[in-house]
Protein backbone atom coordinates (compact mmCIF):
# COMPACT_ATOMS: atom_id res chain seq x y z
CA UNK A 1 0.00 0.00 0.00
CA UNK A 2 1.32 3.49 -0.28
CA UNK A 3 2.67 5.74 1.92
CA UNK A 4 2.21 9.51 1.44
CA UNK A 5 3.45 13.09 2.52
CA UNK A 6 0.10 15.61 2.23
CA UNK A 7 -0.30 19.01 2.22
CA UNK A 8 -3.89 20.01 3.72
CA UNK A 9 -5.62 23.20 2.48
CA UNK A 10 -7.18 25.96 4.17
CA UNK A 11 -10.87 26.26 4.68
CA UNK A 12 -11.99 28.07 2.33
CA UNK A 13 -10.01 26.29 -0.80
CA UNK A 14 -11.12 22.93 0.94
CA UNK A 15 -14.96 23.95 1.09
CA UNK A 16 -14.24 25.05 -2.96
CA UNK A 17 -13.08 21.42 -3.52
CA UNK A 18 -15.58 19.66 -1.78
CA UNK A 19 -17.87 21.57 -3.58
CA UNK A 20 -16.98 20.66 -7.20
CA UNK A 21 -16.71 17.00 -5.55
CA UNK A 22 -20.48 17.45 -4.54
CA UNK A 23 -20.73 18.55 -8.43
CA UNK A 24 -19.65 15.62 -10.11
CA UNK A 25 -21.34 13.08 -7.32
CA UNK A 26 -24.72 15.18 -8.04
CA UNK A 27 -24.34 14.11 -11.75
CA UNK A 28 -23.75 10.59 -11.27
CA UNK A 29 -20.40 10.88 -12.17
CA UNK A 30 -16.78 9.77 -10.03
CA UNK A 31 -16.28 12.04 -7.43
CA UNK A 32 -13.67 11.72 -4.33
CA UNK A 33 -16.54 12.93 -2.32
CA UNK A 34 -17.95 8.96 -2.63
CA UNK A 35 -14.65 8.13 -0.57
CA UNK A 36 -15.99 8.52 2.42
CA UNK A 37 -13.35 7.65 4.93
CA UNK A 38 -12.49 10.10 7.59
CA UNK A 39 -9.16 10.83 6.35
CA UNK A 40 -10.49 12.05 2.85
CA UNK A 41 -10.20 15.56 2.30
CA UNK A 42 -8.52 17.85 -0.39
CA UNK A 43 -4.56 17.69 -0.68
CA UNK A 44 -1.80 18.11 -2.34
CA UNK A 45 0.62 15.26 -2.47
CA UNK A 46 4.33 15.56 -2.33
CA UNK A 47 5.72 12.49 -2.12
CA UNK A 48 4.83 8.73 -1.81
CA UNK A 49 6.46 5.47 -0.95
CA UNK A 50 6.19 1.91 -0.86
CA UNK A 51 7.16 2.36 2.78
CA UNK A 52 8.48 5.23 5.21
CA UNK A 53 10.05 4.25 8.58
CA UNK A 54 8.76 7.77 10.05
CA UNK A 55 6.54 6.98 13.22
CA UNK A 56 6.37 10.44 15.56
CA UNK A 57 9.72 10.87 17.22
CA UNK A 58 11.71 9.14 14.48
CA UNK A 59 14.38 11.15 13.08
CA UNK A 60 12.88 10.44 9.40
CA UNK A 61 9.70 12.06 11.25
CA UNK A 62 11.79 14.78 12.95
CA UNK A 63 13.17 15.70 9.31
CA UNK A 64 10.00 15.87 7.26
CA UNK A 65 8.31 18.05 10.17
CA UNK A 66 11.12 20.68 9.47
CA UNK A 67 11.00 20.28 5.93
CA UNK A 68 7.71 21.81 6.12
CA UNK A 69 8.68 24.38 8.87
CA UNK A 70 7.34 27.35 6.54
CA UNK A 71 3.84 26.36 6.29
CA UNK A 72 1.70 27.93 5.92
CA UNK A 73 2.58 28.41 1.73
CA UNK A 74 0.46 30.29 -1.21
CA UNK A 75 -0.59 28.30 -3.80
CA UNK A 76 -3.61 28.75 -6.47
CA UNK A 77 -6.20 26.15 -7.59
CA UNK A 78 -5.92 26.42 -11.79
CA UNK A 79 -7.31 24.70 -14.52
CA UNK A 80 -8.91 20.98 -14.68
CA UNK A 81 -5.87 18.44 -15.67
CA UNK A 82 -6.68 14.92 -16.75
CA UNK A 83 -4.10 12.47 -16.01
CA UNK A 84 -4.29 8.55 -16.87
CA UNK A 85 -5.83 6.47 -20.06
CA UNK A 86 -9.06 4.25 -19.95
CA UNK A 87 -9.58 4.97 -16.17
CA UNK A 88 -8.62 8.68 -15.69
CA UNK A 89 -7.91 11.11 -12.61
CA UNK A 90 -9.46 14.47 -13.22
CA UNK A 91 -8.04 17.17 -10.97
CA UNK A 92 -7.18 20.54 -10.60
CA UNK A 93 -3.92 21.59 -11.29
CA UNK A 94 -1.87 23.93 -8.38
CA UNK A 95 0.05 26.38 -9.37
CA UNK A 96 2.28 26.30 -6.86
CA UNK A 97 4.06 29.59 -4.92
CA UNK A 98 8.19 29.56 -4.92
CA UNK A 99 7.57 28.65 -1.14
CA UNK A 100 5.47 25.59 -2.18
CA UNK A 101 7.90 24.06 -4.23
CA UNK A 102 10.81 24.83 -1.64
CA UNK A 103 8.62 22.83 0.95
CA UNK A 104 8.50 20.20 -2.24
CA UNK A 105 12.04 20.40 -3.05
CA UNK A 106 13.01 20.06 0.58
CA UNK A 107 10.61 16.68 1.59
CA UNK A 108 12.07 14.88 -1.46
CA UNK A 109 15.75 15.64 -0.29
CA UNK A 110 14.84 14.90 2.79
CA UNK A 111 13.22 11.36 1.41
CA UNK A 112 15.83 10.83 -0.57
CA UNK A 113 18.27 11.00 2.24
CA UNK A 114 16.43 8.38 3.65
CA UNK A 115 17.07 5.79 1.07
CA UNK A 116 13.34 6.86 -0.17
CA UNK A 117 13.55 7.96 -3.85
CA UNK A 118 11.24 10.09 -5.36
CA UNK A 119 8.71 8.52 -7.97
CA UNK A 120 9.17 9.79 -11.37
CA UNK A 121 6.06 12.13 -11.39
CA UNK A 122 6.85 13.28 -8.45
CA UNK A 123 10.16 14.56 -8.44
CA UNK A 124 11.36 18.14 -8.33
CA UNK A 125 11.10 19.63 -11.87
CA UNK A 126 8.86 16.73 -12.62
CA UNK A 127 6.30 17.41 -10.47
CA UNK A 128 2.31 18.04 -11.37
CA UNK A 129 0.95 19.42 -8.57
CA UNK A 130 -2.86 19.05 -8.61
CA UNK A 131 -5.69 18.02 -5.69
CA UNK A 132 -7.98 15.34 -7.39
CA UNK A 133 -11.66 15.61 -8.09
CA UNK A 134 -12.41 12.09 -8.93
CA UNK A 135 -10.87 8.72 -10.27
CA UNK A 136 -11.24 6.08 -11.94
CA UNK A 137 -13.29 7.63 -14.39
CA UNK A 138 -13.81 6.50 -18.08
CA UNK A 139 -12.77 9.01 -21.01
CA UNK A 140 -16.63 9.68 -21.48
CA UNK A 141 -17.26 10.48 -18.02
CA UNK A 142 -14.33 12.96 -18.60
CA UNK A 143 -16.45 14.89 -21.30
CA UNK A 144 -19.24 14.63 -19.11
CA UNK A 145 -17.24 15.86 -15.85
CA UNK A 146 -15.55 18.90 -17.84
CA UNK A 147 -18.39 21.39 -18.43
CA UNK A 148 -19.64 20.86 -14.40
CA UNK A 149 -16.31 22.06 -13.24
CA UNK A 150 -14.04 23.05 -15.51
CA UNK A 151 -15.47 26.84 -16.22
CA UNK A 152 -14.38 28.20 -12.52
CA UNK A 153 -10.88 29.88 -13.40
CA UNK A 154 -8.19 29.94 -10.64
CA UNK A 155 -8.72 29.97 -6.69
CA UNK A 156 -6.30 31.06 -4.57
CA UNK A 157 -5.44 28.45 -1.72
CA UNK A 158 -3.18 28.11 1.46
CA UNK A 159 -1.47 25.27 2.04
CA UNK A 160 -2.14 25.38 6.18
CA UNK A 161 -0.81 21.92 7.54
CA UNK A 162 1.26 18.87 6.45
CA UNK A 163 0.56 15.01 7.24
CA UNK A 164 1.19 11.64 6.51
CA UNK A 165 -1.20 9.09 5.10
CA UNK A 166 -0.30 5.70 6.03
CA UNK A 167 -2.31 3.54 3.38
CA UNK A 168 -1.11 0.14 5.26
CA UNK A 169 -3.03 1.19 8.23
CA UNK A 170 -5.61 4.00 6.63
CA UNK A 171 -4.39 6.46 9.07
CA UNK A 172 -3.38 10.02 9.03
CA UNK A 173 -1.44 12.10 11.14
CA UNK A 174 -0.29 15.40 11.19
CA UNK A 175 4.00 15.73 10.86
CA UNK A 176 4.08 17.27 14.49
CA UNK A 177 2.74 13.85 16.05
CA UNK A 178 -0.74 14.32 16.11
CA UNK A 179 -3.50 12.44 14.59
CA UNK A 180 -4.90 14.91 12.13
CA UNK A 181 -8.44 15.19 12.85
CA UNK A 182 -11.50 14.19 10.25
CA UNK A 183 -12.48 17.11 7.94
Amino acid sequence: MVQSVELLLDHDADAWVRSQWDTLAAAGLPSQSRHTGSTNRPHITLAVAPALDDEPGSPLAAALTAAVADLPVSATLGGVVVFGGTRCVLARLVVPSAALLAVHARVAAVLADAGVPAAGHLAPDDWTAHVTLARQCRPEQVGLALPLVGGFGSVPATAVAARRWDGDRRVAWALDGRVAPPS
